[in-house]
């Protein structure tokens, strides 16, 4: 599965690309990828993405007029990609985005089971879909995280997967954290010193 990092990444790549020209075909779309039908796709035709958004492992491409959000959930073989005018894809792109010009942002899965999700939004709706998520992992801080570490008495790899609790890091990731940060992961949570939370914090952000 991506891990934060590397969906910041992808965020920072698409940004760009993805609001330099309307949409003018939203669509083809997997049934078991689309996850919303009202509103349906082709609302979103004719109109211009804002760019690239992230919360915690989500993608968001709003609309310039603030009226709609693209949702995307990678999962964990989803896969996005910008491809140029002409440029060849998949025969069967799980969802696809056709831009004036020619250029298209293709969703792809590998495997049989699809697991990725699109969802098309009004703002308020995104909102409650991503209301149940705590902070975002990126840019935490020593000081919210020794308040989090202070209100909770857990094992600290379980605490970190906890996306109620910190948005946006998952397994691999927290190993890697832990590693890097010294830290056990059976530790417990309120048992941490300053020093500690702060290699934390550090360990998040490095």
């Amino acid at each position: 599965m991506p891990e934060l990092p590397e969906i910041e990444a992808w965020r920072r790549a698409l940004d760009a690309p993805l609001s330099a020209f309307p949409i003018a075909k939203a669509g083809p779309a997997h049934v078991a990828t689309l996850k919303t039908f009202d509103p349906p796709l082709r609302t979103l035709e004719g109109r211009r993405l804002a760019g690239a958004e992230r919360r915690a492992k989500r993608l968001l491409f709003p609309t310039d007029d603030g009226e709609l959000v693209l949702l995307v959930h990678l999962m964990t073989a989803g896969r996005l990609k910008v491809l140029r005018s002409g440029e060849k894809g998949p025969k069967a792109p799980a969802f696809q985005l056709t831009f004036e010009g020619g250029s298209r942002l293709v969703l792809t899965e590998a495997g049989s089971k699809k697991r990725a999700g699109v969802w098309l939004l009004t703002p308020e709706e995104a909102d409650v879909e991503l209301g149940h998520l705590g902070p975002d992992a990126l840019g935490i801080g020593a000081e919210r995280l020794t308040e989090i570490c202070a209100g909770e008495s857990r094992r600290l790899h379980s605490l970190l997967r906890d996306q109620r609790v910190i948005a946006g890091i998952g397994r691999a990731w927290a190993n890697e954290i832990l590693h890097h940060a010294q830290l056990s992961p059976y530790a417990l949570s309120r048992d941490l010193d300053g020093g500690q939370v702060e290699r934390l914090a550090l360990a998040i952000d490095a």
